[in-house]
């Protein structure tokens, strides 16, 4: 299609598909058409709960031509694969993060878009969120001077605490670097520019765990990832601590501090779209707090920036290349974790404009 909302269809129906669905049904330039999911009832029941006229399996969702971008939900183990299938179907992805789980299987997939004149555009979107929008435009501004170091920290005792089902986070694409690594590096990446090179250590507390809640609660099952990396990430402007843990009995998340030649910059929580900056300048005895200016909508807004971007023919902001780049810094991240070495990052990628400051997705513009 040329003009008009973009259709979309969303594949996998599990918890994180609320919150897709709660936002892009309200979007009006986008149409919501399709659940699919392997468990064709709760594809049904999703799409009942949300008001989406079609769902089924996902061979059905490929096949209908009104669907234009393929929303991919799945677990990271099957990124890859669904995004292929997508995109043979002549569909455009957006991917949930990881956009893969090796830097060869990532390249297929943005390859095979590129080939057949489609666009992979990936989580985490809430560096398109008002928070840290407005914090970008703090930083791009010279609010705190030109950029020294900053610092990052995720640690909590572990997803298992509160997840039902949580294997997967324990399994390759999951831990605390694949599954939160994407937020905060990609935060930095919009900040610091792309990353150069980085020096990780890191290890595994426990062997195994404990399902924590739910109807499997006191259920164990292995651990095969490494659960507490920190790492030195050097960018383009700047180099960053980074702590990222699924050991530690001190919750401490969202923690991103940004310090310049003229203060600190508090970022908001890189996993959160709704949070304030603090400033904290040179001479000032008080923080400068900047309240998150722009649209409230959370997750979905990366899926209906990229529709706007294929109707005006111009590069969407979340996109593939970006998310290949962190990708690709936190598989040098683990490798220099095995090695005991500093890792050059190969990939490079130019960092998207911001969002005009009055972006706004509940606007009909197609």
């Amino acid at each position: 299609m040329t003009g008009g909302p973009v259709g979309v269809g969303i594949i996998g129906a599990g918890v994180i598909s609320g919150t897709y669905l709660e936002n892009l049904t309200s979007f009006p330039d986008v149409r919501v058409l399709w659940v699919a999911d392997l468990d064709t009832e709760r594809a049904a029941a999703r799409a009942a709960e949300y008001g989406v006229p079609r769902s089924g399996t996902v061979p059905e969702l490929l096949a209908d031509p009104e669907v234009e971008i393929v929303v991919n939900l799945t677990i990271p183990a099957s990124h890859v694969d669904v995004g292929l299938a997508a995109v043979e179907a002549g569909k455009h992805v957006w991917a949930e993060k990881p956009l893969a789980l090796d830097r060869q299987t990532g390249r297929k997939l943005l390859d095979r878009a590129r080939e057949k004149g489609l666009r992979v555009a990936s989580a985490p979107d809430t560096v398109l969120g008002a928070a840290l929008q407005t914090a970008r435009r703090a930083v791009d501004a010279g609010r705190i001077g030109r950029p020294l170091t900053a610092l990052a920290l995720f640690q909590v005792p572990g997803p298992e605490v509160w997840h039902p089902a949580p294997e997967f986070y324990y399994q390759p694409g999951g831990g605390p670097l694949l599954d939160m690594g994407p937020y905060y590096l990609t935060a930095l990446v919009h900040l610091l520019g792309p990353v150069r090179r980085v020096t990780g250590a890191g290890g595994r507390a426990r062997e195994t765990r404990v399902v924590g809640s739910g109807p499997r609660a006191g259920t164990e099952f292995p651990v095969a990832v490494t659960t507490t990396v920190a790492a030195l990430v050097e960018f383009e402007r700047a180099a960053a601590q980074l702590v990222l843990s699924f050991d530690s009995a001190l919750k401490r998340t969202g923690l991103v501090e940004l310090t310049g030649t003229l203060g600190t910059a508090v970022l908001p929580d890189p996993n959160r779209f709704d949070e304030p900056t603090r400033l904290h300048l040179l001479g000032h005895d008080e923080p400068d707090e900047l309240a998150a200016d722009g649209h409230a909508a959370s997750r979905g807004t990366g899926t209906l920036e990229l529709a706007r971007a294929i109707r005006a023919g111009v590069p969407e902001r979340a996109s593939g290349e970006l998310a290949y780049h962190v990708l690709d810094a936190m598989l040098a991240i683990g490798e220099s974790l095995t090695r005991g070495q500093t890792v050059e990052v190969a990939s490079t990628v130019d960092v998207p404009p911001p969002l005009q400051p009055g972006w706004d997705p509940y606007a009909k513009t197609l």
